[in-house]
Order: structure tokens, then C-alpha cells, then sequence
């Protein structure tokens, strides 16, 4: 593996253990610990708070756009990174100062604008570290990549609640803010040893509106609108799925889970799962047809749906007076990561591949958007569906039945969209600093 890869990784963890041990909280603080200006409970109602949930998760994936710009024609993915890195710290300080609505939304202005200028450049800048004689390890580069994701994803989720819990939102939001100077300082650390590819300057606008560049915006924009309709239900784990899981008996082995505690699930099966496809699941699946890229997103388009029904099976007996188990609620999370697998870091690695070589945070950017094109279709349902007397339109389990149907549909316009894409592989080509160019083969073809 290149030198800088190992840096991008434990940056990766500690910046996702920031983010996620944030998120995993923010829910039940907005409904239970927020305050106002004079000291006294200003909590949120359940709707509002999953709105406002979305909301900032859907900025924090909508700025991805503005960081790839500013990376790819001014600043470069180095300095677009520490620089935003520095914002991210403050928008985590202002959290653990501050437990009024003011500090609420500072720190979450904060924390979007940094981590969202971030993400295309970190996971394009793993890209960047491959040339032509190791791009066959790039795959797998992702899959640490994603793995590392999900390491400090898995213990920010269950280590943030308790923290809230018993030490409150101060240490519960300080110790994510650590972690993410420590994601700052390994990435400095690590500038020597990364491949820099420079960015484009004056030219770049001339790329993005070249025949090229219009050519391929066009042919992958469809399908980061589809991809979008998996981020609605993916992120409703933290929301949606939290507040169900209070409804329901949560004793595994005799130690009751916080609600909030129930989202490590997810990234613990990532961990499993990356492995198990990568070594296992995969290699066999080729005895039988060729597990291509566009086949494995197909995979997991269609089986993203059926996590909802598990759900909304378990939120039909809550309607009817009985309290489920939460393994109802595990069991959806092993559908939707293995869901998760297959698709995400698949279009990951698609992301880079199929981007020229002067937009590679760009269309890494449009990953990003359809996770906050998902999180808006999410919040505007759910003020859609209020009615002025409190109640909802989708009621119970109707509510996930919806989003099953949806994420359904967006399957088969996906597989069918994918049936005439045509795969190309673009990467840099090792050469001098200053002038990069672009290795274009011919892969498998990537029909579905």
C-alpha cells in the first residue's frame, strides 16, 4: 500500500468517530437536554427533531460540492482538508460550551461546513495515492477505507450515549471534539508521504463545461439521484429507528441498551461484513456469474428495501399495544449493512473510477449529495405528513411501508438504468508532480 494510506486511515476513524459520536446523540439531546437562553428546558418535539436531524445531516452532505470545487481549482485536497479540519474543531467546541439553542446551531453550522468541505477530499485523496502499476489494490484500499469508517462509527455510537447519560451533553459532544483534533494532527502528519496532484486553476471551469466533462455529469448524475433514496432510509437509523427503539425491549444478554446505543449495530456489522463479502461472499458468487460493479449496486439497491418492512412490522405490534424485541430492529440493521456493503463502497470506489482526472473531488461530491438529497426527501415527508392537530399521515407502520415501496422503486429504475451504462476506468498515471494524465482501460463489461 502507498505510505499515505495508513494516515488517511486512523484521520478517517477519528474523524468519523467525531462525526458519528455526534450524531448518535443529537437526537435524544435536541429532545431531552436542549436549553434555552436562561436556563431552562427548550426541548424539541419527536417531529421536529427528526427534521432538524436531517436537516444538518443533509448540509453536512449537501457542502461536499463547495470543498470539491475549492479542492480541485484552488486549494488542492491538502490544504481544503486542514483548513477545514480547523472549522470542524470549532463547531465541536461550540457544542461542548454551549447547550442552548444558539450553541445548537452554531456548532452544527460548524461541524457541516467542516466536515462536509472534507469528505469528497478525504475519500478522493485515497484515489489519488494509486497509479498504474497498483491500481489493482484500490478496491481494496476502499474497503479499509469504509472499514476504518465504520470502526469509529461503531464505538462513538455506543461510548456517546453513555457519555450523555451519565456525564452530560458537555463531555457527551467534548470528547467527539478530541477526536477530531486528533483526525487534524494525523493528517498533517502524514503531508510527506502523500501523492499531491495539483489543482486545476483558470482551467478547471473549462473542464467541467468541455464536451468531456458535460458527457460525464450527465451519465452518473441519474444515478446518484437514485442512489439518494437508499441515504433516506439509511439515515433514518438515527432517527426513525431511535425512536422506535424506545418503544421496544432493548435487554440483550441481561444489560439493557440505550436507544441511541442500538445505531453501533450498524458499523459492527460493517466491520463483520467487509471481510466476509470481500474473502468469502464474493469470491463465490463469481463461480457462478461475474460479481461486477453495477451488478453489486443492483444487489443492494433491491435488498435496501427490505429493511423497512422488518420495521414496520415491529412498529405494527408497538400500534397494537405489545413491546417487540429489539432483535426485530437487529435484524433490520443486518439487511440494510449487508444492503450497505455491496452498494456504498462499490459507488465509492465508482465514484473515482469513472471521474476525470481534474474532477475527481467533484463527482466524489455528487456521492455526497445523494446522501443530503435522501436526508431532504426525509425531513420534507416528515413535515409533510403532520397533520395541524399533531397527528400523522403515516401513521405507525404505514410510515416505514412507504419507504419500503419507495427505496423499491428506485431499485428497478436503478438496475434498468444500468443495464445500458457503460464502465470506464480512469485513474492517474504515475508521473512528474506537475503534470498528471489519465490511464483510461476497458474493464470486464459492467452490465447488470
Amino acid at each position: 500500500m502507498p505510505g499515505g494510506i495508513p494516515y488517511i486511515i486512523v484521520n478517517d476513524v477519528a474523524e468519523r468517530f467525531s462525526f458519528y459520536g455526534l450524531r448518535a446523540i443529537l437526537v435524544i439531546f435536541m429532545t431531552q437536554y436542549l436549553m434555552s437562553s436562561d436556563g431552562q428546558l427548550a426541548t424539541l418535539s419527536d417531529e421536529d427533531a427528526t427534521s432538524c436531524f436531517h436537516l444538518f445531516t443533509a448540509t453536512a452532505y449537501f457542502l461536499p460540492l463547495i470543498g470539491a470545487i475549492v479542492a480541485d481549482a484552488f486549494w488542492g485536497k491538502y490544504k481544503t482538508i486542514i483548513l477545514l479540519s480547523l472549522v470542524y474543531c470549532a463547531g465541536h467546541f461550540s457544542l461542548f460550551l454551549d447547550d442552548t439553542q444558539l450553541g445548537l446551531f452554531l456548532g452544527l453550522t460548524l461541524v457541516a461546513v467542516g466536515s462536509g468541505g472534507i469528505k469528497p477530499c478525504v475519500a478522493s485523496n485515497v484515489g489519488d495515492q494509486f497509479g498504474n502499476t497498483n491500481k489493482h489494490l484500490l478496491s481494496r484500499a476502499y474497503s479499509w477505507y469504509y472499514l476504518g469508517i465504520n470502526i469509529g462509527s461503531s464505538t462513538s455510537s455506543l461510548l456517546t450515549p453513555w457519555l450523555l447519560e451519565n456525564y452530560g451533553p458537555a463531555i457527551a459532544f467534548g470528547v467527539p471534539g478530541a477526536f477530531m483534533a486528533l483526525a487534524t494532527l494525523t493528517f498533517w502528519a502524514g503531508r510527506k508521504q502523500f501523492v499531491h496532484i495539483p489543482p486545476a486553476g483558470k482551467s478547471y471551469m473549462q473542464d467541467i463545461t468541455g464536451p468531456e466533462g458535460k458527457r460525464m455529469v450527465k451519465r452518473l448524475l441519474l444515478i446518484y439521484v437514485l442512489v439518494a433514496a437508499f441515504w433516506s432510509l439509511f439515515d433514518q437509523m438515527g432517527s426513525t429507528w431511535v425512536l422506535q427503539a424506545q418503544n421496544m425491549d432493548r435487554i440483550v444478554f441481561g444489560y439493557e441498551l440505550l436507544p441511541a446505543q442500538i445505531l453501533a449495530a450498524n458499523p459492527f456489522l460493517i466491520i463483520v461484513l467487509i471481510p466476509l463479502f470481500t474473502y468469502v461472499v464474493y469470491p463465490l458468487m463469481n463461480r457462478l456469474f461475474v460479481v461486477s460493479a453495477s451488478r453489486k449496486m443492483c444487489m443492494g439497491m433491491f435488498l435496501a428495501s427490505t429493511p423497512f418492512l422488518v420495521t414496520g412490522w415491529a412498529e405494527f405490534q408497538i400500534q397494537n399495544g405489545a413491546t417487540p424485541h429489539i432483535g426485530w430492529q437487529l435484524f433490520a440493521y443486518l439487511l440494510l449493512s449487508v444492503a450497505e456493503v455491496m452498494l456504498v463502497i462499490t459507488v465509492l470506489e465508482f465514484s473515482y473510477t469513472q471521474a476525470p482526472k481534474r474532477m475527481k473531488s467533484l463527482v466524489m461530491s455528487f456521492f455526497y449529495l445523494s446522501i443530503s438529497a435522501g436526508n431532504l426527501f426525509t425531513a420534507a415527508v416528515n413535515q409533510i405528513i403532520q397533520n395541524p392537530d399533531g397527528s400523522s399521515k403515516l401513521e405507525g407502520a404505514t410510515y416505514h411501508l412507504f419507504f419500503a415501496g419507495f427505496m423499491g422503486t428506485a431499485a428497478i429504475l436503478f438496475a434498468i438504468y444500468m443495464l445500458s451504462y457503460k464502465m470506464e476506468f480512469i485513474i492517474h498515471e504515475e508521473a512528474d508532480d506537475d503534470e498528471q494524465s489519465d490511464q483510461r482501460l476497458q474493464p470486464q463489461p459492467g452490465t447488470a
